[in-house]
């Protein structure tokens, strides 16, 4: 026999598993995060404080996610490491921080096509009500939730590295 009544068994075990599904909030422990990282395949943000994930999201990217953006509007994530550079409230969608592309290697690449390499690269919300999220739809954009992006945004200064992973 446990010391434990099944009722506080029960108890810690919904806790545990809600704790296990439940994406952690950085605002919500009032910690800034001092890295970000993308991880474009299993389409994830995390947030770090100090080495330690202190929040996870699910994103969404372009319609051509797989490799390295080569060229304005050509669908991909840029991949490497870049500056969150600038908060922004004046976007058609739900907040904004600005990545800090195009570097010179990346303007070097577009040049190689003869095209811009873009520029207009984002973590945001969703536009309007936020329905748009069920799959890849954005210009290489990282698009999160619109919950998501208030976290993010009350989480992360200018300033802070943000390293995208294929």
């Amino acid at each position: 026999m446990t010391p434990w009544p099944s009722v506080t068994r029960r108890a810690l075990l919904s806790g545990a598993v809600a704790l296990l599904v439940r994406p952690r909030s950085a605002s919500a422990a009032g910690r800034k995060a001092d890295y970000v990282v993308v991880y474009k395949a299993a389409r994830r943000l995390d947030l770090l404080a100090h080495g330690e994930v202190v929040a996870s999201y699910p994103i969404r990217l372009g319609a051509n996610p797989l490799g390295p953006k080569i060229f304005e509007l050509d669908g991909r994530t840029p991949e490497g490491v870049y500056m969150i550079d600038r908060h922004s409230r004046n976007t058609p969608y739900h907040l904004a921080l600005h990545i800090s592309y195009p570097q010179p290697e990346n303007r070097a690449r577009a040049a190689q096509y003869k095209l811009p390499p873009g520029g207009a690269i984002f973590i945001h919300g969703t536009p309007g009500t936020g329905k748009r999220f069920a799959r890849d739809w954005t210009d290489g954009c990282i698009a999160v939730s619109n919950r998501a992006i208030e976290e993010i945004w009350a989480a992360v200064v200018d300033g802070t590295p943000i390293e995208i992973r294929p």
